[in-house]
């Protein structure tokens, strides 16, 4: 029997066990090759697109899934595309000529591809193929947190690390730094040293990290990354009291009244210099 080409067009959900299961078993009836295409979100609030932050959200949760495929010895790839699912679909089907379809969501009331009908659309573009719609409870299934970290020039500072390295020693944990960085903040390219350097430092110690900058407002930042992300926990980390522009904002009571998440407050009393 000829190896079978499924095409999997998912986003958010992409990471799913569930949806990994699934594919297993089929690959159980026989050989299969398995193409995952992740369509970059489109933003739905905000005055500034940072996109590559998006589209860095979608290859995050695709090489997961890329992994998860590997442990279980399913051949797949994958790639993320900039343009809606349907769309996506009508081009992987003109390009990849697959023999079956699977499109990944959230349930009814969290998914904006339902919402807007898109997966109706998908079912009408595939035609004759075989196609199947999973829908994947993420909040139901997930085993290891997602802890949103905000910072931008005390990311470096050692309170700050100490927190991120005693969070995952308490229990599995996966950490997406973001750092707000606007004009009145900085260099960019300072910003971004410090970044990496942090992600860099955090990495070496087996931890699972990556980080991205982000919106310059700090609370627009987080509410815009928990529409692309999966957030379980925030740590964010400032100057103390009367130094930091962010608490007289008040940003930790807005962040605590409308993220619906726990948040942990980090102080930092003096950035650290990218090179130290």
């Amino acid at each position: 029997m000829s190896e079978r080409r499924i095409v999997v067009i998912a986003n958010e959900t992409v990471v799913s066990p569930a949806l990994v299961d699934l594919l297993e078993r089929k690959a159980e009836d026989g050989d299969v090759q398995v193409t995952v295409v992740a369509p970059v979100n489109h933003p739905r609030q905000g005055y500034v697109v940072y996109y590559d932050t998006r589209r860095a959200a979608a290859r995050r949760r695709l090489d997961k899934t890329l992994d998860l495929f590997r442990s279980r010895e399913i051949h797949g790839d994958g790639v993320v595309v900039e343009t809606d699912p349907v769309s996506a679909l009508r081009d992987a089907i003109d390009l990849l000529e697959p023999d079956e379809i699977l499109v990944s969501t959230h349930p009814q009331q969290k998914s904006g591809w339902l919402r807007r009908n898109e997966v109706d659309q998908m079912r009408r573009v595939a035609g004759d193929l075989p196609f199947e719609h999973v829908v994947v409870d993420l909040d139901a299934e997930h085993g290891e947190a997602n802890v949103l970290v905000v910072a931008n020039q005390t990311v470096l500072g050692a309170p700050l690390l100490d927190a991120i390295r005693a969070r995952a020693a308490t229990s599995p944990a996966s950490f997406l730094i973001i750092s707000p960085q606007g004009e009145a903040e900085g260099s960019y390219e300072e910003a971004e040293k410090r970044l990496l350097r942090a992600v860099t430092l955090l990495r070496g110690e087996g931890l699972d990290v990556h980080g991205q900058i982000s919106h310059p407002d700090p609370y627009t930042a987080v509410t815009q990354t928990m529409e692309d992300e999966r957030v379980d926990e925030i740590i964010v980390s400032t100057f103390p009291g009367g130094r930091s522009g962010w608490l007289r904002r008040d940003l930790l009571e807005r962040l605590r009244a409308d993220a619906k998440v726990p948040v942990e407050h980090v102080e930092s009393d003096v950035p650290v210099a990218v090179g130290a």
